[in-house]
């Protein structure tokens, strides 16, 4: 079994979690409410919430596995070490380091990035591969194919604001609060997608995306109608969004000979997003695997099975093993 240990952000979460990717426990406490009356993450903040969580988030997590915190049958303790707020990290990586030294057993460093590309196994550990994912978070939109067992190759990315930025600056000019994902799929579900003909950034070209230039045309469209339901902003805001993020699933998938569609990243918790890509499997006759709306937002159980993926290729952190704040994700 490996310890799984998450903290890039304003999560502090703990997971055991078993060879077989079954999940034995799985805890994450979050401080997102000390940041909603600034409207985002505060750093220091944060990183302060992850040192006073981070042991009873251990302790819970080792007791619901049934396991001895002092000698608990931990094989190795996985952890995030970067892309994330550095303060956050820190504590994360400290308390691996230190159970690492204490129980004898190997520590290894995971991307956050690489966490989410293995959350969808935890659903489904033998996934048809090609599998091609679309990560989809605050920071980050990418589209990576699988091909052989944890080899990821990068088809596209963001050139300016990802998707789930575009989310929330959205929210934030409509006046929704933090954070904005959430709160547009909410509002969306009751107003009309069609009532603002807002622009789908490079659709029809390539693998990459652009969400500025949206976000720009709704606050445009916004300032020229006043008075115009909220609601109908959401959703015509959302139906561009995820329409451009569909298509190029749908192009990803036909260029790869894909057997296999994935969602990851907090982003993927999005109700039409799910539809959206679910819509595009079933046209080509693939699979469809989404994880779970615990395993989309950050969580530890995802760095455990990516854990697993380095451990059987012997790929284990020294005790020098630091927080990257700006760590970028390997690709073959």
């Amino acid at each position: 079994m490996i310890l799984g240990i998450e903290t890039s952000c304003d999560e502090t979460a703990a997971a055991v979690v078993a060879e077989d990717l079954s999940i034995r426990s799985s805890v994450v406490v979050s401080s997102i409410a000390l940041h909603q009356e600034f409207g985002g993450v505060v750093p220091e903040l944060a990183g302060r919430a992850q040192v006073e969580s981070i042991g009873p988030v251990l302790e819970r997590a080792l007791a619901d596995a049934g396991l001895d915190a002092h000698a608990p049958s931990i094989d190795a303790v996985a952890v995030t070490c970067g892309p994330g707020l550095v303060g956050s990290l820190l504590v994360g990586v400290s308390a691996a380091k230190a159970l690492s030294l204490a129980w004898g057993i190997p520590l290894i460093g995971i991307n956050h990035l690489e966490g989410h590309l293995f959350a969808p196994r935890l659903e489904r550990p033998d996934l048809a591969r090609p599998v091609v994912t679309l990560l989809v978070s605050g920071g980050h939109t990418l589209l990576v194919v699988e091909r052989e067992d944890g080899e990821f190759e990068l088809l596209g990315s963001t050139i300016d604001d990802a998707a789930g930025e575009a989310y929330d600056k959205v929210a934030r000019y409509l006046g929704l609060g933090y954070p904005g994902g959430p709160a547009i799929d909410r509002l969306a579900s009751t107003g009309d997608p069609k009532a603002f003909a807002f622009p789908r950034p490079m659709r029809s070209e390539g693998l990459g995306f652009s969400f500025s230039g949206l976000k720009t045309a709704v606050i445009r469209a916004v300032d020229a109608a006043p008075g115009a339901p909220v609601a109908d902003v959401a959703a015509s805001f959302q139906a561009a969004v995820v329409d451009v993020l569909a298509a190029k699933v749908a192009r990803a998938a036909a260029l790869v000979g894909a057997r296999t569609i994935a969602l990851g990243g907090g982003v993927a918790a999005n109700s039409a997003l799910r539809a959206a890509v679910t819509d595009v499997a079933a046209q080509f006759d693939m699979a469809c695997v989404l994880p779970t709306l615990a395993h989309c937002t950050d969580n530890a159980a995802m760095i455990a099975a990516a854990g697993f993926h380095r451990l059987r290729l012997g790929d284990v952190s020294a005790l020098s093993l630091g927080a990257d704040p700006s760590l970028a994700l390997e690709f073959a």
